[in-house]
Order: structure tokens, then sequence, then C-alpha cells
């Protein structure tokens, strides 16, 4: 198993078109929350705020996945993430269309109020 030293070193591994489109979303995500220490957790490129994990992501075979780092937040998202694949841990999205703003905005919303940060 290779753990990561950094988000860099994970995306360098990331095949194309993964390695843009979640580039792509490490932008959005930075601009969401700048204030965000960038980390590798549970060997995953990750969002903490005072030493809490908000958000993440991951390259798949077949598919792009964004972490929140929490079992409830999709829930209370159901209305705004219909027609996504979902597990109670990950939503998928595809390989070479990142996720929009506007969601990316909303998940870690709902992350940062249940984490209290």
């Amino acid at each position: 198993m290779t753990t990561w030293e950094s988000v860099d070193a994970y995306l360098a591994q990331v095949a194309e078109p993964q390695r843009t489109t979640l580039g792509k979303l490490r932008a959005t995500i930075a601009s969401v929350i700048p204030e965000a220490q960038e980390c590798i957790s549970y060997d995953l490129p990750a969002y903490m705020i005072d030493g809490k994990v908000v958000a993440g992501f991951a390259a798949f075979t077949k598919h792009c996945a964004y972490l929140p780092h929490s079992g409830s937040v999709f829930d209370a998202l159901d209305a705004e993430l219909e027609g996504y694949v979902r597990t109670k841990g990950s939503l998928h999205f595809a390989i070479d269309k990142p996720l929009p703003k506007a969601l990316v905005v909303k998940l870690i919303r709902v992350r940062r109020q249940q984490a209290g940060v």
C-alpha cells in the first residue's frame, strides 16, 4: 500500500482525465475554504479546519469521488444529489467532469456545520 506524502504526490500518480478533473475540484475546494489545511487522510487528499477533516477526494478506475468525511452530509442534501451515485461516505462523479462549485459549497457548508468549524 502506498502512503502519499502530499496531495501533489497523490495527483501525480492519477491518470488523465481524472488528474485534471480532481485538480479542478482541488481548486474549487481551496477557493471555498482557503483557511483549510491540505493533508492526506486515510491515504487520500483531504482538507482540515481546526483539526477536523471537512472534505476530500479520490480517483477510481471508472469514477472520481468527493468524500465529506461524514456519513450524514449527503442525507442533508438529498435533492441536490439526485442523479449522482453515492455511498454513505462518497459521492461519485464522472472522470472528466468536476462537481459544480455551487454543489461543493453546499457539501462543505453542511460538513462544517456538523463539525462545528
